[in-house]
């Protein structure tokens, strides 16, 4: 999966579980969408559609049995925020005591001790790093304590049917029945309200594309199967582009006086642009050095990096390799992405 097709979906899967704060719909305009389509109407069509790319007429029927909107599936929807202002970001440093904490530390090294041996042989064959599987691993569901319950096949057809982005989300259902049709029951298809499940909180589409069966008993369960879950991530990350044996970052030291802004970056990214503005140009960490920042840790010389001071002149710094832009595909927040990665780092520290 790119950026481009995820990030369409990354804030609203990260804010899947939690209700919104915004106004709520009254209940006539939650079952309304916004061509008018009756419900039952358009899912005649979709299930034709789901018929016309294969899906077999049994899972079709007992995805579908009783199926009616859910209200609270659009008012979640409809909560979610729009284009960010540009007053400025929170700050970074209260972000990560939240969510790299003592508790999710030692959550983390549980399973990477438990797992170990799964997690090398994963990495052999990916080139992920057993600690960056972990850390998404927890980030994503707390080592699979939260997954979600929505019935995914009544909140994709209802995001479908509301017709918001009817086009993405009626998509993810077919893409689920296919999931369904490879033998997985209407029960085990739960998850977030936006249609991510299992561990990894992948997609239907991401699921038929890069879930991976990690012990070879020919399937790929990343509901109850760890060593599924950790294949799964690592070919996403593999996908994405991940290179083995580089670190996703490492602490500079930046000197006193340094102007960052004199480093901004004159590329426009034509997907999350708040995010990936906020980082330098790319250097080789010779170059950094000869302007006098740091790494704290070793890279070699001929690392392109890019300078990240989240916080501003006095606060941590960061010299942020290739493999930090390919967390950012998971989920493209600059947030999310330096939690997973210092909370991996914190795994195997």
């Amino acid at each position: 999966m790119t950026l481009k097709h995820f990030t369409s979906l990354a804030i609203l899967i990260a804010a899947s579980f939690g209700l919104s704060s915004a106004s709520t719909p009254t209940p006539a305009q939650a079952q309304v969408a916004r061509d008018g389509i009756d419900f039952d109407a358009y899912l005649e069509r979709i299930k034709a559609r789901a018929r016309g790319e294969g899906v077999s007429q049994s899972t079709i029927d007992r995805m579908t049995a009783g199926l009616t909107p859910n209200p609270r599936v659009i008012r979640l929807d409809q909560g979610q925020p729009g284009t960010p202002t540009r007053r400025g970001y929170p700050a970074m440093a209260p972000y990560i005591r939240t969510h790299v904490n003592p508790t999710r530390i030692a959550g983390g090294q549980r399973v990477y001790r438990a797992h170990v041996g799964q997690l090398r042989a994963v990495e052999r064959e990916y080139g992920v790093p057993g600690e960056i599987i972990v850390a998404i691993f927890g980030h994503e569901t707390s080592y699979g304590a939260i997954t979600g319950n929505f019935d995914l096949s009544r909140s994709l057809a209802t995001l479908a049917w509301e017709g918001r982005r009817r086009e993405l989300f009626e998509g993810e259902w077919v893409a689920l029945m296919k999931v369904a049709d490879k033998g997985y029951s209407r029960g085990t298809l739960v998850g977030s309200y936006a249609g991510a499940f299992g561990n990894p909180q992948f997609l239907p589409s991401v699921y038929l594309r890069l879930a991976a069966d990690g012990d070879g008993d020919g399937r790929a369960d990343i509901f109850n199967n760890r060593a599924d879950t950790f294949a799964s991530i690592a070919n996403y990350f593999r996908d994405a582009g991940w290179r083995s044996g580089q670190p996703w970052g490492v602490r500079a030291a930046v000197p006193r006086g340094f102007d960052v802004d004199a480093y901004k970056t004159e590329l426009v990214a034509p997907v999350c642009p708040r995010v990936h503005e906020r980082h330098s140009q790319w250097k080789t960490v010779a170059e950094w050095r000869a302007l006098g920042v740091q790494p704290q840790r070793f890279l070699p010389d001929d690392t392109l990096t890019s300078l990240f001071q989240p916080d501003g002149p006095g606060a941590p710094a960061y010299l942020l390799t290739s493999n930090y832009r390919v967390i950012l595909e998971y989920n493209c927040s600059n947030y999310y992405a330096m939690s997973v990665g210092l909370l991996a780092d914190e795994i195997v520290n």
